[in-house]
């Protein structure tokens, strides 16, 4: 079941980097992103809420999604641990700006609100990922019995 949350949050992932790709991309080129339903986007990405501290939006979401694309191709505890907090500060940041467009902006950038529903979707794929975990993956593995401890009974080993 893990692989299949991880298969399912790397498509996520491409996808995100996709979106966020053009609209750095629109923000650099200073062109009209493409925007035929809500017709905020461009609203949107010129607003004052479209950098922080002077960096595109669009490029800490690029940087956002290849972090956690490359924290789902690290093993063990590590990768589950850095793909899932990532994603959750993701999510975070995606509400926040979420309710800057609605309730500030007073438009909806349909570019945004995809990226949004992708980390949504990779919040809770990580986090599964990580809750469904086998507890002993990222454990050290167990000591082997030496030829010398394997025939002595435990009392006997502990006494040394």
């Amino acid at each position: 079941m893990t692989d299949r949350l991880r298969t399912a949050a790397i498509v996520c992932c491409v996808a995100g980097v996709a979106i966020a790709g053009y609209l750095t991309y629109v923000h650099y080129a200073g062109i009209s992103p493409v925007c035929e339903i809500a017709h905020g986007c461009e609203k949107v990405q010129t607003s004052r809420w479209s950098e922080l501290a002077g960096v595109p939006v669009a490029v800490l979401g690029l940087l956002g999604y290849a972090g956690i694309l490359a924290a789902l191709f690290v093993p063990g505890e590590t990768g589950l641990l850095a793909a899932a907090g990532q994603a959750l500060v993701g999510f975070g940041f995606s509400v926040y700006l979420t309710y800057r467009e609605v309730f500030t902006i007073d438009a909806i950038c349909i570019w945004c609100v995809a990226s949004a529903l992708l980390m949504a979707a990779l919040a809770v794929l990580t986090v599964l990922r990580l809750l469904r975990a086998d507890p002993s993956a990222g454990a050290p593995p167990a000591p082997r019995a030496t030829a010398r401890s394997a025939g002595r009974p435990a009392a006997s080993r502990a006494g040394r």
